[in-house]
């Protein structure tokens, strides 16, 4: 590999699978311990219920109850294993990425007639069988959750890494990008980093999650409805409105930021590749070098505007595996209820009930708090 980034696949001790990815520069050397933990067998794979009423398909993974949440240092699960903690991955690394050991969806997959505990595997028949309303349907919550860590210290986030641990994530990224999408009933990619307390996290552990989706997502589809109406260059008329508007933020040879027109939280940024790119694993080597600077300095501002630590979703949206890819380009949606140095925007009768969402802030307003935030370089 080209970029100098070394991967090495490996298993856990329930056979799970874990892959280290060791940064251009890294420090290592490319032997691993081996995990010698006598594990508990895995919970079955979720079901999936049909709400009926908004065609949502909703997985109902009860083994997710028993999380850890909050951790000292000396217990976190997501560090190097010691002698005094058995911890999910066996040897230091710089990134690692492992199936998660409760999932919402998998382990099993679509081509499998039984999951691990010999129990039928009702999996979906394609996309026109998940679209199909009718009362009381089910259906194998199959796919695949994965954790990415950043890094092997206990706290931090994608922002605190060096440029090149932030390089050596994307390429983690793209790599499993392409092996989940090539998974049978696998529909949808999603990696995604939440970030800070308010936003619910249980583990201060730089880390984020990649889901594999046996469906299309609901927001998702949304817009492909609205690429079906407008058509596939949406994203680059997009792009020429917001590169002029106050709402812009920074801009590179490949990658441009800024506020949206219509954004929802108080801060909202969306990161857009400026040709069309379905996923990252259509990214080349140029756009997820530039990507680690202009992402590390987006997010350095962010934590900037109030002094502290911001809380955040970075949701990475991808096109699907089998539809629209056309014109559903990769982005990022990163958005903060941080609406002040001390308040956050809650989304209560209207936006949780409803859908219908009401703006603290005004997004050029925003967009020149986060503009003045901004490190000219990283």
């Amino acid at each position: 590999m080209t970029t100098g980034i070394a991967i090495h696949p490996t298993r856990l001790a329930d056979g799970r699978e874990l892959i280290y990815f060791d940064d251009a520069d890294t420090a290592l050397g490319p032997e691993r311990r081996v995990d010698t933990r006598d594990l508990d067998a895995r919970p079955a794979t979720a079901t999936m219920r049909l709400d009926v009423l908004t065609g949502d398909w909703v997985s109902i993974a009860a083994a997710r109850q028993n999380r850890v949440v909050n951790p000292s240092a000396a217990l976190d699960p997501l560090a190097p294993q010691s002698d005094d903690n058995p911890s999910e991955i066996p040897d230091i690394y710089d990134v690692a990425v492992f199936e998660n050991r409760s999932p919402s969806f998998g382990p099993a997959l679509a081509d499998a007639a039984t999951g691990h505990d010999g129990e039928p595997i009702d999996a979906p028949q394609g996309l026109a069988d998940l679209a199909r309303l009718d009362l009381d349907r089910t259906r194998t919550s199959v796919g695949r959750c994965e954790v990415v860590c950043f890094s092997p210290e206990h706290e931090g986030s994608f922002g605190t890494q060096t440029p090149s641990r932030a390089r050596t994530v994307i390429e983690a990224w793209a790599h499993r990008t392409a092996a989940l999408s090539a998974l049978p009933g696998v529909e949808q990619v999603f990696p995604f980093e939440n970030r800070g307390a308010a936003i619910g996290v249980t583990l201060p552990h730089p880390h984020g999650q990649i889901y594999a989706y046996p469906y299309v997502t609901p927001r998702t589809q949304r817009l492909l409805a609205s690429l079906d109406q407008l058509g596939d260059d949406l994203f680059d008329r997009i792009l020429e409105r917001e590169r002029d508007s106050e709402r812009m933020l920074l801009a590179g040879e490949h990658w441009t930021a800024f506020v949206p027109f219509a954004a929802r939280w108080p801060l909202e940024v969306h990161l857009v590749p400026h040709r069309h790119v379905p996923d990252f694993a259509a990214t080349t080597e140029a756009e997820r070098d530039e990507l680690a600077r202009l992402y590390l300095r987006l997010l350095r501002g962010i934590d900037a505007i109030y002094g502290d630590p911001t809380p955040y979703i970075a949701a990475w949206h991808q096109a699907p595996v089998n539809v629209g890819r056309a014109g559903a380009r990769l982005h990022l949606q990163l958005t903060s209820p941080r609406r002040g140095a001390d308040k956050l925007k809650y989304t209560a009768g209207s936006e949780a009930a409803m859908g219908a969402w009401i703006g603290d802030i005004r997004p050029e307003a925003a967009a020149e708090t986060i503009r003045a935030a901004i490190p000219a370089s990283v």
